[in-house]
């Protein structure tokens, strides 16, 4: 999927160390043809991610039209401090991210590897930060199965849907979190070649697809925080 769109035998084999091994596969007839299904199958991947997605979503929002008490009640449990800062670091990460594809597409080896290594370190942050949301949830009993029981809850609330807010909790959130877990190995990558002088402006697209699909995670939590921990809920 991540294959480049120009071919070293077509004049353009050689990186700035001249070590570029990007260029046409066999598998296609040309540089055109290479480039444009590649293209549409990053697309086509994100796609799927998102109707991956909306199905968790569409989910969580029926169950909380159907429970909005529990929902309300688990909301709370949430801490929306963590939540924002979260949010924060994964702009900031979105915004190294790009400016990492920039330094590729301009041939400035030594910025981009700076900027993905600044991404790497707010995603880590990012994962940290909600480890230890997680570590919280397990010491309050907050974690859906035999053990869970909630120490205080309003009355008329029922623990079992409290517990089924839960489990789309760690579903949304432990499935974001995988992504990210996948997007640092694919920065590491990164790095590896970047650090190997593999990019240059003619030879930037893996860059460029880990970009995009970088960015689709950021969005999904722009959508996940305001879901998980704002919706309903009465600031206080």
């Amino acid at each position: 999927m991540l294959a480049d769109s120009a071919n070293p035998m077509h004049g353009h084999g050689h990186s700035a160390a001249g070590s570029n091994s990007f260029g046409l596969k066999h598998q296609f007839d040309d540089l055109a043809q290479q480039h444009a299904t590649t293209h549409l199958g990053m697309w086509v991947f994100l796609v799927q991610e998102v109707m991956f997605f909306g199905g968790l979503m569409c989910g969580y929002v029926v169950y909380r039209t159907m429970y909005p008490a529990a929902w309300h009640a688990g909301s709370h449990e949430l801490n929306i401090a963590l939540g924002c800062f979260n949010t924060a670091v994964l702009i900031a990460s979105s915004l190294t991210m790009a400016m990492g594809v920039y330094s590729a597409q301009t041939g400035k080896n030594r910025a981009l590897i700076g900027y993905l290594i600044a991404t790497l370190i707010l995603g880590s942050v990012f994962l940290g930060v909600k480890a230890y949301e997680y570590h919280h949830k397990w010491e309050e009993h907050l974690i859906p199965g035999l053990d869970f029981h909630p120490e205080k809850l309003p009355a008329g609330v029922s623990p079992q849907h409290v517990q089924l807010f839960f489990a789309f909790y760690f579903s949304m959130t432990g499935m974001h979190a995988l992504h990210m877990v996948i997007g640092a190995g694919l920065l590491i990558w990164l790095i590896v070649l970047a650090k190997q002088n593999r990019f240059s402006p003619e030879h930037c697209s893996h860059v460029d697809y880990v970009g995009l699909y970088w960015h689709f995670v950021d969005i999904v939590w722009i959508f996940l925080f305001p879901l998980l921990y704002l919706l309903g809920r009465n600031l206080r």
